[in-house]
């Protein structure tokens, strides 16, 4: 496979104008997918970031989780157990610096289900997305906590508390991976020219069908159009584990008129990604985080939140163009129509 290609079609969208304290500029961002209509559709939205003030972006958090769970025979040993957890958690920072030489301990968080005990270890994953470190990091705790309450009993080194894979409350809420937050504003005369939208329209689309129809639709800590679309696309195109855009789509767009213009964001509290590890050994993928300016940096972590950052400001630019065309009678489906069905339907 060649440095350029790869099984699934791709196309570079953009430049996409960025401001953020890991990258600032304008960049151009690999997408791998089906779904043809994505990549211009993304690229109108990156035209509206070069015609404004640009993408203001900026990771919130940052932490990879694993979950254990114990069982202490009893509630209230389960109870005693946490209490004296919370008071050792230096020492536990050290077991876990022990097990990776980039895993660095965030926080722990506690549940107790009878005499069950869930422990959801955070740690800081360097470049890496930190799935298996993470793992073995909880181990390592887990051994520890076992060694040290000789009372307690092995249940799982995976206790769905993390989570992984899943969408969750507790991930949407305390986040998983890179938590980053992408801005724009966009002058009303760009929305009438660029969007064929209003702010108003666009606001008034984002409250009813985000929000209010998410919410009828039992939606879990999540209000968006199709934040997957692009998450997927790139995923693929940088060796990300693609099962991760079941969390990472849990985001939420915010968007409201400000004066004469429209302010748009989206929040994506689960962005599991990664710069070195599996997948992005690849020709291909090696290339486009090249490209990107996410690969072999020398400062651990760098190029994960670069990678975060440029994904947050690609997902704004779909999100925000796929919803101006929805607040157009018949223009979404005209455009799949044009570019995805014309050979087929004549």
């Amino acid at each position: 496979m060649s440095a350029t290609t790869a099984n699934i079609p791709m196309r570079r969208v953009g430049p996409i104008k960025i401001i953020s304290q890991e990258f600032t500029g304008e960049i151009s961002v690999p997408m791998a997918t089906y779904e043809t209509p994505l990549w211009p559709s993304t690229s109108r939205g990156a035209k509206i970031s070069r015609l404004c003030d640009g993408i203001n972006a900026v990771v919130v958090d940052d932490g990879m989780t694993r979950s254990v769970v114990v069982d202490a025979t009893t509630a209230a040993k389960a109870y005693e157990l946490v209490q004296n957890l919370k008071r050792r958690e230096t020492e536990i920072a050290a077991i876990v610096a022990i097990a990776s030489r980039f895993a660095r301990f965030k926080e722990m968080h506690y549940q107790i289900i009878g005499s069950l005990v869930y422990i959801r270890l955070a740690i800081f994953s360097g470049d890496a997305s930190g799935h298996n470190m993470a793992t073995a990091a909880a181990e390592a705790m887990l051994n520890w906590v076992l060694q040290q309450y000789p009372d307690l009993h092995y249940v799982s080194i995976s206790a769905n508390f993390c989570t992984d894979k899943k969408a969750s409350a507790v991930n949407a809420i305390l986040g998983r991976g890179k938590y980053v937050v992408a801005e724009i504003i966009v002058p009303r005369a760009i929305c009438i020219k660029e969007l064929r939208s209003t702010p108003e329209k666009i606001v008034d689309l984002h409250i009813k069908k985000n929000l209010i129809g998410t919410m009828l639709a039992g939606g879990l800590r999540s209000a968006n159009a199709h934040f997957a679309n692009m998450l997927l696309a790139i995923f693929l195109a940088t060796g990300q584990d693609a099962a991760n855009i079941i969390e990472g789509s849990q985001g939420i767009v915010h968007a409201e008129v400000r004066g004469d213009a429209l302010y748009f964001s989206v929040s994506l509290p689960n962005l599991i990604m990664g710069t070195v590890g599996n997948g992005k050994d690849l020709d291909f993928t090696q290339h486009n985080l090249t490209l990107l300016g996410c690969y072999a940096n020398i400062e651990p972590g760098v190029g994960a939140r670069r990678l975060a950052i440029i994904t947050a400001a690609t997902v704004l630019c779909g999100e925000l163009s796929l919803l101006a065309a929805q607040t157009n009678p018949g223009e979404l489906m005209r455009t799949h129509i044009t570019m995805e069905r014309s050979k087929c339907l004549t």
